[in-house]
């Protein structure tokens, strides 16, 4: 019998072991996964009630809530999200409903939107934690100017009125306003009908007759040729790969035509000799008057590896760490050293052509602000962001953003080579019938991308540009596509550049 005792005793003893291990393995070691699983309780309910927390422009304007709403026959849901300012923000902060809920900032900061176990803060939360809440997101977006960049859109003369705009800090990287067209109604996509919901999200995916999709951000999914805003970039490689090339002098002429490995010419912004206008000199001068020759032939000068090179310092070939839901941020395309060599795709004429931001380059407007926004800073791309600071349900901010660098793109010294010849852009080149203000102090960079090979059937129309010059408070970006031949970047994104520079800075 004491035999029998003695191994029942054991039994137990290994039971309790046992016990006691998946409770450390619960507790400890499997905590964080547990707390964050689809398959919780906990996680489950907030998607079902769509209880979450709010979020806040800059100024405190209101941009999404939950409110409770009475159940209708068969629903139970008892929240739903609201979006008091519709389609002003649709496109940055998303929606969310049990259905769809990975769009925008709402899909991005799911988790921290959603209900969720605080930290403890004292002893008896340690031992009876408190139930889930929610925590609040303040964004750096500005109203006003993202207000008044929906409009320049709208304002666009016709047929074809898409386009994107932003307007970043390039200090610190935070996005002030950000927007596309087309975009969509938020409303819909958050109804407690399953077929709104799902008519919604069908109608937001199909593209328009320009070929973008309201669900997806222009200024951020979509990628464009960037035509001479292209031109930054060549210039940057020189005085930051290459500086001997800052002194060349190109000699004054209306085509390019000793191009190897191709019978083509490229001509100042023109198909022809005969309508192009003769163009030259060093890059002082060639950079403000936008000389497409010219920057052709530093591009053959600079060749495949300093030019590849300089754009991937900008952030091409790399996906900008914007804090939107993957897939809404998409990479801009510069060739590679080796698609630009001998023997690759395009070759040795891509040389030329990529120098001025034609045939295999494209951006978004986000990089092209970017890019921008690097030359303002001193070189230094800084990671572009929406969030702020996130609060708990006690008004307490748990989260600060703190800006740091994405890409160094060049040194302080090239930046401050650059500066002074994009102001000339507005003072004596291609944008200098804009109307910038002297108080301004601008720098800015024209495009008028070339669309359609080998028959030209439109333009994409492009500024890029900072303000002021001496100490730059903002970047910003405009292109609006297939527009018309006879228009150009200044005439078309020009204004829109200025209008957003005045309300942006007092």
């Amino acid at each position: 019998m004491g035999r029998r005792i003695r191994w029942l005793g054991v039994v137990l003893i290994l039971c309790f072991g046992l016990v006691i291990v998946q409770l450390t393995n619960i507790q400890f070691r499997r905590a964080s996964a547990l707390a964050t699983s689809k398959d919780n309780p906990v996680n489950r309910a907030p998607d079902f009630d769509n209880a979450r927390g709010v979020i806040f422009a800059a100024d405190g304007t209101l941009l999404a809530q939950s409110v409770r709403i009475a159940a209708k026959g068969a629903d139970t849901y008892q929240f739903q999200r609201e979006y008091p300012t519709g389609s002003l923000f649709s496109q940055i902060v998303g929606t969310c409903s049990p259905i769809y809920c990975n769009t925008g900032i709402e899909g991005y900061y799911g988790q921290q939107l959603g209900l969720h176990q605080q930290p403890a803060q004292t002893l008896s939360q340690v031992l009876s934690p408190p139930p889930p809440t929610t925590d609040d997101i303040t964004l750096t977006v500005d109203p006003a100017l993202q207000q008044l960049a929906t409009q320049e859109l709208d304002s666009l003369p016709g047929p074809n009125r898409d386009g994107a705009i932003v307007m970043l800090n390039p200090k610190t990287g935070a996005i002030l306003a950000m927007a596309s067209n087309p975009t969509y109604d938020p409303d819909p996509l958050v109804s407690t009908n399953f077929q709104t919901e799902e008519a919604a999200e069908v109608l937001d995916t199909l593209k328009d007759p320009e070929g973008f999709a309201p669900i997806d951000p222009m200024a951020s999914y979509n990628t464009i040729l960037p035509g001479s805003t292209a031109k930054v970039i060549t210039t940057a490689a020189i005085y930051n790969l290459d500086p001997s090339l800052a002194t060349y002098n190109f000699p004054t002429t209306a085509c390019l035509t000793n191009i190897p490995d191709t019978n083509q010419q490229i001509c100042n912004d023109a198909d022809t000799a005969s309508a192009a206008n003769a163009c030259g000199g060093t890059i002082v001068q060639m950079l403000p008057a936008s000389c497409d020759p010219g920057y052709a032939q530093l591009g053959l000068l600079l060749g495949a590896t300093d030019l590849s090179e300089q754009a991937q310092l900008f952030g091409f070939n790399s996906t900008p760490p914007l804090d939107l839901p993957t897939g809404y941020v998409q990479p801009s395309i510069y060739p590679t050293a080796a698609a630009l060599s001998q023997g690759g795709n395009p070759g040795i004429p891509g040389q030329a052509y990529s120098a001025f931001g034609q045939q295999d380059v494209a951006a978004t407007a986000l990089q092209n602000a970017l890019v921008a926004a690097g030359i303002a800073n001193g070189g230094a791309v800084m990671v572009p962001h929406f969030l702020d600071k996130i609060a708990n349900a006690q008004g307490q901010v748990v989260e600060t953003y703190q800006p740091k660098v994405w890409k160094q793109a060049m040194t302080p010294q090239a930046a401050g080579e650059v500066i002074p010849l994009m102001q000339a852009v507005a003072t004596s080149g291609t944008a200098a019938g804009d109307g910038f203000p002297d108080s301004l102090d601008v720098a800015v960079k024209t495009g008028t991308a070339q669309v359609g090979f080998p028959t030209i059937t439109s333009v994409s129309d492009w500024m890029i540009g900072f303000a002021p010059a001496s100490n730059p408070q903002v970047a910003i970006a405009v292109v609006v596509p297939y527009q018309p031949l006879s228009t150009q970047g200044a005439s078309i994104a020009g204004p829109i550049v200025r209008t957003m520079l005045e309300r942006a800075l007092p």
